[in-house]
């Protein structure tokens, strides 16, 4: 992979990026617990009779992610590296399996897959999957990605469908999240940005095209564009939350002293928890998030530079891909709480009620804290330990 001009970021090549990485997704993970409870209260009360029924199982998601964040912390980075095309495999599987009578639909939207005791987003499993195979893909064929149109068009191929599949549930805000995040792990790579314009011209027209297509697509884009005109039907929502925004101030007005989420604020431990963080602890809550999530994304990009640095060329792609995707859902649920982007239903990773997007996000994690592992260890000229192979990791 070419040299980047993110040296500035690794000032010292032997600092420990691991407690920084791993306190940050804490700090954001045990924000979202806090919030979730606060936020849900009345709407769990009014819908199953208990008032912590999210807040319960919020935590018990944040538990079990624990979990398989230190179980991904013990996969080799070798294997995802070896299991691209069974990633691949299984991100399209997933997408076309919740399109069959399997998948589960809510408000309109085919989604998930009933596992009982909840629903799995298909999407945010088939989003790592992809990623990791994209990550081999410009790996293997670097030099066909870089000097030739065939080899920079065959990944774009395959996550055309993948975003087919994505559209047809309808998950535009996956689509968008995922294609932008495949597009910057190309560009990292080395594809001059002269090769992404026709990329992007029709990527434009097509998501023009699918705006004008669906009528709720083209009501969210009327109502991003001045939501109190209509504020009582298509910009109920962004006005709620805007309100949500004034009403906290410098220093909001505490802790589970919301009003918006009294029936307001639609979505309001989902999609819209940054909103209900702005309204209990103003505008310092809203920043202090925002600079946590700042950190976790420049520990990524901090942590995939110098796998880079030190010839693991998968590591940091598919480090960059990871950063990259959390990074991309993070901004732009912030944006669209904030009324900078129109409506889309995308969760704020490790705050948002949702287990597969928690679950997803902690293996994420995982997975970054794995590579830097690796780095430290083979700097130590150890060999890294895993949970294969009687637990010595094979590279």
């Amino acid at each position: 992979m070419p040299k980047l001009p993110l040296d500035i970021l690794t000032p010292n090549a032997g600092l420990n990026l691991l407690p920084v990485l791993l306190i940050t997704a804490l700090a954001l993970l045990v924000t979202g617990v806090v919030m979730i409870a606060s936020a849900s209260m009345d709407i769990a009360t009014e819908l199953t009779g208990d008032s912590y029924y999210f807040a319960v199982r919020q935590l018990m998601f944040s538990g079990l992610g624990c979990v398989l964040g230190l179980v991904a912390a013990n996969v080799p980075v070798a294997w995802w590296e070896r299991s691209g095309w069974l990633l691949l495999g299984v991100g399209l599987f997933v997408l076309a399996l919740v399109l069959t009578p399997l998948g589960t639909t809510v408000n309109g939207s085919t989604r998930w897959i009933s596992l009982g005791l909840f629903n799995v987003q298909v999407s945010e499993i088939a989003k790592l999957c992809l990623i990791a195979y994209l990550a081999g893909y410009v790996v293997r064929r670097r030099y066909e990605l870089v000097n030739t149109w065939i080899g920079f068009l065959k990944p774009l191929g395959v996550l055309g469908v993948a975003s087919v599949l994505l559209v047809v549930e309808p998950d535009f805000g996956a689509t968008v999240v995922l294609m932008t995040a495949a597009m910057g792990m190309i560009f990292l790579s080395g594809v001059r940005l002269s090769r992404f314009m026709p990329l992007i011209a029709g990527c434009l027209l097509i998501g023009t095209l699918l705006i004008m297509m669906q009528p709720y697509r083209l009501k969210r884009v009327v109502s991003y564009l001045d939501p109190w005109k209509d504020q009582f039907d298509t910009g109920y929502q962004l006005t709620q939350s805007l309100i949500a925004f004034g009403r906290g101030d410098w220093a909001g007005v505490g802790l589970g002293n919301s009003v918006q989420k009294l029936f307001y604020l639609p979505e309001a431990h989902t999609d819209f928890i940054f909103a209900i963080i702005a309204e209990e602890f103003g505008l310092i809550g809203s920043l202090l998030v925002l600079s946590l999530f700042t950190l976790l994304v420049v520990a990524g990009f901090i942590i995939a530079r110098r796998a880079e640095k030190e010839g693991k060329p998968f590591a940091a792609c598919f480090c960059y891909g990871i950063t990259l995707l959390i990074g991309l859902q993070a901004c732009i649920n912030m944006a669209v709480a904030t009324g900078l982007l129109p409506t889309k239903g995308l969760t704020l990773p490790l705050i948002s009620y949702g287990g597969s997007s928690l679950l997803m996000t902690c293996i994420s994690i995982g997975i970054l804290a794995r590579v830097e592992i690796e780095r430290m260890v083979a700097a130590g000229g150890e060999q890294p330990q895993g949970i294969f192979r009687g637990g010595a990791a094979y590279e």
